[in-house]
């Protein structure tokens, strides 16, 4: 059934411009360590190009240790009506969840910093930050390392291509390195964080409909979005999958199609046996072309795991825009976090997959329906700060 309220996929336009694709000019900066500045006190954060001086840095994979997990209290009625109070419950509990394997940190509007904190408890830190909406793995920094220690990119977040509101969102990323006292690097393409996946050994994959589209990166090409991911996150081959655009409001990020489970390793969304054909079925298969045709910027062929999504005729409330994939699972210190929807075959089904791809690590199974009702998941409501020497 349709949700009578916007979602996450459905096209909010919230009237914002684009972000414009702009490099900020270099200046002279060293990596902070992620220590929080005294409160009212945070330092403007340095600011770096995605020039030869950032040679040398990349982005660790997520299966690396962490020093924190970054989420976010989802403040705005407009955007989840009824829908929200069951939203912040789900954000509440996949925040302790990931509270027992790391430290967490909920960034959350002041005037609804205690109600975060209520709802979280005291496994999880409460930071006064002005924001939007849950999303963090698209509104926060995504976190670099280096010789000059950590950075996080800021990939000017524009609400999907001005599709949600964002006026808060849109800052979060300067903000919240700002307050941590982390180089921020300004990047010259815009897009999301869920928009990228690494194996931290050179190779990243992402969809061309959500960076190569004129709603975030405007006759910007493919080569050139390319090059700067090179730049940025110190990735040495970009694999390519064509996506679906404008038919939910990430333009199909990879986040929700395929991950790494470790080098050589790729986990793909499958949809349920018997799906008809749509266009969501056609991008897992031309993902899976792609896979059984290219190799990773070590010269590995790619394993590709299947893992199929539930059926969503079992999930209660599951209407149009309801995420139903497994693979926006999360990694973190010791654990990986998974989603579980209600329907147990598949549930368990999909926990055994992940957890067998991840040995060592406790597998929990979180509920998350009301996220999902929005079109995102774990993953897209986290964001890791990774572990550094100074961190």
């Amino acid at each position: 059934m349709a949700h009578p309220r916007p979602s996450r996929r459905t096209l909010l336009r919230s009237g914002a411009a684009l972000a414009a694709l702009a490099m900020t000019e270099a200046c002279s900066s060293s990596g902070g360590d992620g220590t929080p500045a005294p409160a009212g006190t945070a330092p403007a954060a340095p600011v770096t190009s995605a020039a030869p001086s950032a040679a040398g840095r990349a982005m660790p994979a997520e299966s690396r240790p962490h020093t924190r997990t970054f989420m976010a209290w989802p403040a705005l009625e407009e955007v989840w009506g009824d829908q929200l109070p069951g939203v912040r419950r789900d954000i509440a509990g996949l925040a302790r969840a990931v509270a027992g394997f790391e430290p967490v940190v909920l960034l959350a509007r002041p005037d609804q910093a205690e109600q975060a904190r209520q709802a979280c408890g005291p496994s999880v830190e409460v930071l006064d930050l002005m924001v939007d909406d849950l999303w963090a793995r698209d509104t926060g920094p995504t976190f670099v390392t280096g010789p000059q220690g950590l950075a996080g990119v800021d990939f000017g977040f524009n609400g999907w291509g001005g599709k949600q509101t964002h006026a808060d969102d849109g800052q979060v990323a300067r903000n919240l390195l700002a307050h941590y006292g982390i180089t921020r690097i300004q990047a010259p393409i815009t897009g999301e964080g869920g928009g990228i996946e690494v194996d931290g050994e050179g190779t990243l994959m992402a969809t061309e409909s959500s960076w190569v589209n004129e709603n975030r990166n405007p006759g910007v090409p493919r080569d050139r979005i390319e090059a700067g991911f090179k730049e940025l996150l110190g990735v040495e081959k970009v694999i390519w999958f064509e996506g679906v655009a404008g038919q939910d409001i990430t333009d199909c990020h990879i986040d929700a199609l395929a991950r790494f489970a470790e080098p050589g390793t790729v986990v793909l969304h499958r949809p349920a046996p018997g799906t008809p054909p749509d266009v969501w079925t056609t991008a897992t298969e031309q993902a899976l072309q792609v896979l059984a045709s290219t190799t990773d910027a070590r010269g590995r062929t790619l394993k590709v795991v299947d893992l199929p999504e539930p059926d969503l005729e079992l999930i209660e409330g599951a209407g149009k825009d309801f995420l139903g994939t497994y693979i926006n699972y999360y990694v973190c210190n010791g654990g990986v976090l998974v989603p579980r929807f209600g329907d147990p075959a598949a549930d368990d089904a999909a926990a055994g997959i992940i957890g067998g791809l991840h040995p060592g690590r406790k597998v929990v199974q979180v509920d998350i329906n009301h996220i999902a009702s929005g079109g995102g998941g774990i993953h897209c409501a986290t964001q890791q700060q990774p572990a550094t020497g100074g961190a």
